[in-house]
């Protein structure tokens, strides 16, 4: 097949819905063959089952995956090199927001979100790496957050580990160059983009989501929030050989609100 990533193997976490069954979508769309993979196995599935229709069997696969646990990341890793016949594409999208500023944010939420945000990378990181060295190139893909790289006074736990994210990224990055092997690790930073995140939140602000979308647009300097589309097409770039000079980096997909 064709593409900008044919032959490409890939892994995707966080893949039922928003950005990760975008990017799903996009790579495979672009001729890699992908495993969906999320805690809700049912829209993983859900997925795979339409990249399929869309581009014949055995394009996408799909598993129940919670991304804190390393069992289940060696049970990820094994059914990429069973269904993919191995991996040069590593994904880490899964994610959460952390809720509270410093003084109401809890323990067990500050706690929560690192071991999404932050063990989840790390984890997958750690247990790709021995199927992508036989897979080269390869590509690790992180998903941060321009809130991994500029504060806010009411997100600490969000801002902390997202910015954990980055530099874990550029550990990796180096530590690949270093052992001379043909895998780069960046990470990506979008601000606010139209999925059923922020469908959540205006529902905790008891607002409409026109209303949110509205206050979040004014936010961002283009004026409005992003789209899947274009943080799946960072995605792709990426993951492609056409950013092959490039590792250890940030793409910053936030309309412009990281230069204010």
């Amino acid at each position: 097949m064709a593409g900008r990533v044919a032959g490409k193997l890939a892994l995707i976490t966080g893949a039922a819905q928003g950005l990760g069954a975008q990017a799903a979508t996009t790579l495979a769309r672009e001729g890699a063959r992908v495993l969906c993979t999320d805690i809700n196995g049912d829209g993983a599935q859900a997925t795979a089952d339409a990249i399929n229709e869309e581009l014949g069997a055995d394009t996408a696969f799909a598993m129940t995956h919670d991304v804190t646990e390393p069992d289940q990341w060696d049970a990820a890793i094994a059914m990429a090199d069973d269904k993919l016949g191995g991996l040069s594409i590593l994904l880490n999208n899964a994610g959460i927001g952390v809720r509270g500023n410093i003084e109401t944010c809890t323990l067990e939420e500050w706690r929560r979100g690192f071991a999404i945000n932050v063990d989840g990378p790390f984890l997958g990181c750690q247990k790709a790496l021995k199927l992508m060295k036989d897979n080269q190139p390869g590509s690790i893909i992180n998903i941060s957050s321009i809130a991994g790289l500029i504060a806010s006074d009411t997100m600490p736990g969000y801002n902390a580990s997202k910015a954990a994210v980055w530099m874990l990224t550029k550990s990796v990055a180096l530590y690949c160059a270093k052992m001379g092997w043909n895998i780069r690790c960046n990470s990506i930073h979008p601000t606010f983009v139209d999925t059923p995140i922020l469908d959540g939140i205006g529902k905790n602000a008891g607002l409409d989501k026109e209303v949110v979308m509205g206050k979040l647009a004014r936010q961002i300097p283009l004026g409005r929030v992003g789209k899947p589309q274009e943080i799946a097409n960072g995605v792709l770039y990426l993951a492609s050989d056409e950013s092959s000079f490039m590792t250890a980096a940030e793409l910053r997909l936030d309309g412009g609100i990281s230069a204010m």
